[in-house]
């Protein structure tokens, strides 16, 4: 029997094999409570992003002087709004739910972006050491020696504020992380059998890159994105804060804190529960990230 042939009639078993790991995967997340919540919390906060026309019950932008710093309607039977109005009377759950695009949309392209820079930048320096080891290492001590915030606030005060500026900045921060440990763990994969057997028989770099090493990091990346993706929240979320993040006019968490600043002790709710939802976003991808972690790390198996 030929090779292709035999390869042919191995696949339905590799399929069956697979589709066994997923449910296996699935079964010890649902039994694993501090996974099911925080996924429950990622699942809501991706809801709520991709469905924040149908689900919110007012117009985020709309303003109702009249229900300016309304209270929670469980407080005031009188009032509109289940979770209060801001101070120029816009529905705060409405804002909160279109809030979450924004944060998500930076905690997810924010680690696109950085983890394409790491990994590929790893792989390069653990790969091929020497000189571009050297290289790529200097620059990330470099990029280390610099607080995030005081950089951050450097350049958006420089080039201004925006969403996808943050992003960027993100990338071109974070994605020293990605690199420090792609890098370790392409070390040690070098030296394994299976890649000096690979050498043998007529693999060239660029294919053991692609097919024996990378798939064996795989794992480290999506626990350290899922964690990058809760941080990445907070730091949009505090430059919003600071007047450097997003545009004023897009409902976001941290602008909701900011507008809500001065009327603390008139009215809670106006940061209550933008913080809230920073809390909870922040918790679901952070408990996520620790399970992650503790399935996918061999070490912490063994």
């Amino acid at each position: 029997m030929s090779e292709a042939a035999i390869q042919k009639n191995d696949r339905p078993a590799k399929i069956k094999s697979k589709k066994n790991k997923v449910l296996i995967f699935f079964i010890k997340l649902i039994r694993n409570p501090s996974a099911l919540i925080g996924s429950l919390l990622v699942l809501t906060a991706i809801g709520c992003a991709l469905f924040a026309p149908f689900i919110a019950p007012y117009n985020p932008e709309k303003i109702n002087l009249i229900e300016r710093l309304a209270p929670p309607s469980w407080v005031d039977p009188n009032s509109p709004y289940l979770l209060g109005g801001d101070p120029i009377g816009r529905d705060l759950l409405s804002r909160i739910i279109y809030g979450a695009r924004v944060s998500l949309l930076v905690g997810i392209s924010g680690v696109v972006l950085s983890s394409i820079f790491g990994v590929i930048l790893g792989l390069i320096a653990g790969f091929f050491r020497g000189w571009l080891d050297e290289l790529i290492m200097r620059i990330a001590d470099i990029q280390l020696a610099f607080p995030f915030i005081l950089f951050a606030i450097v350049v958006m005060s420089i080039l201004g504020s925006g969403i996808w500026k943050i992003i960027i900045i993100l990338g071109l921060t974070y994605w020293v992380g990605f690199a420090r440990i792609v890098r370790g763990q392409t070390m040690s994969l070098k030296e394994t059998e299976y890649i000096q057997a690979a050498y043998v028989v007529g693999s060239n770099n660029f294919k053991i890159i692609m097919k024996h090493v990378l798939p064996n990091v795989f794992s480290s990346i999506l626990v350290l994105s899922t964690l990058y993706i809760a941080e990445f929240i907070l730091l949009e979320a505090a430059l919003t804060f600071l007047g450097l993040g997003s545009d004023p006019t897009i409902p976001s968490w941290g602008g909701m804190l900011a507008d809500s600043r001065n009327y603390l002790s008139t009215a809670w709710w106006t940061a209550t529960f933008p913080g809230i939802a920073i809390m909870l976003t922040v918790m679901g991808f952070n408990l996520l990230g620790d399970w992650l972690r503790d399935e996918l790390d061999p070490n912490i198996q063994i």
